[in-house]
C-alpha cells in the first residue's frame, strides 16, 4: 500500500502530553503501544502486526489475510490526532485491488460521498460498512477523516 497522508491535528485522541524531558525513543515506544492497543480495542483482524512510530509517521509491518484488513489497519492508526502519515508495509495473503480514499471536508456526509464515487447516494451504507468499526454511526464523520471507498462488486 505504501505511504498514506493524514491531517495530524484531527482524529482519535490517544496520545497524552509527553513529558518535555522524555527521550524521543521512549515517546515513540509509548505511541506505538497506544496505537497497537487501539487496533486491538477495535477488534481489527491481523495475523501478525508490528507498529512503529518515527516522528509523526506510523510504520505498519506484519501479515494480514485481506487487502481490506490492511486498509482498515492503516486508517485506524492514521485517523489519530498527531499522526501525519502511515507507511503500510503489511503483507497481504490474498491480494486484491486497493480501495480509493476520500478525505472528509466540511459539508460532507456519506450519501454525498456515495453519490460522488458510486453515482448513487443510497449506497452510503457500503462506505459505512467499509469503515467499521472505526465508524460507529453513518452521521459521525468529521473533516480531515480519511475513509475507505471500496470498489463495487
Amino acid at each position: 500500500m505504501g505511504l498514506m497522508s493524514f491531517f495530524k491535528g484531527v482524529g482519535e485522541k490517544l496520545f497524552g502530553k509527553e513529558e518535555p524531558t522524555a527521550a524521543p525513543e521512549k515517546v515513540a515506544e509509548l505511541k506505538a503501544s497506544a496505537l497497537l492497543q487501539h487496533v486491538k480495542t477495535l477488534g481489527l483482524a491481523y495475523n501478525k502486526l508490528i507498529v512503529k512510530v518515527s516522528g509523526q509517521t506510523v510504520i505498519l509491518e506484519g501479515e494480514v489475510a485481506t487487502q481490506e484488513d490492511a486498509e482498515k489497519l492503516a486508517l485506524a492508526v492514521g485517523n489519530v490526532e498527531g499522526v501525519e502519515a502511515v507507511d503500510n508495509n503489511l503483507v497481504v495473503a490474498t491480494p486484491a485491488p486497493e480501495a480509493q480514499y476520500h478525505t472528509v471536508v466540511e459539508g460532507d456526509w456519506l450519501s454525498k460521498i456515495a453519490a460522488k464515487y458510486y453515482g448513487d447516494p443510497q449506497k452510503y451504507n457500503i462506505i459505512f460498512e467499509a469503515n467499521r468499526p472505526m465508524l460507529s454511526h453513518p452521521d459521525k464523520i468529521y473533516p480531515g477523516q480519511v475513509l475507505r471507498i471500496p470498489p463495487l462488486s
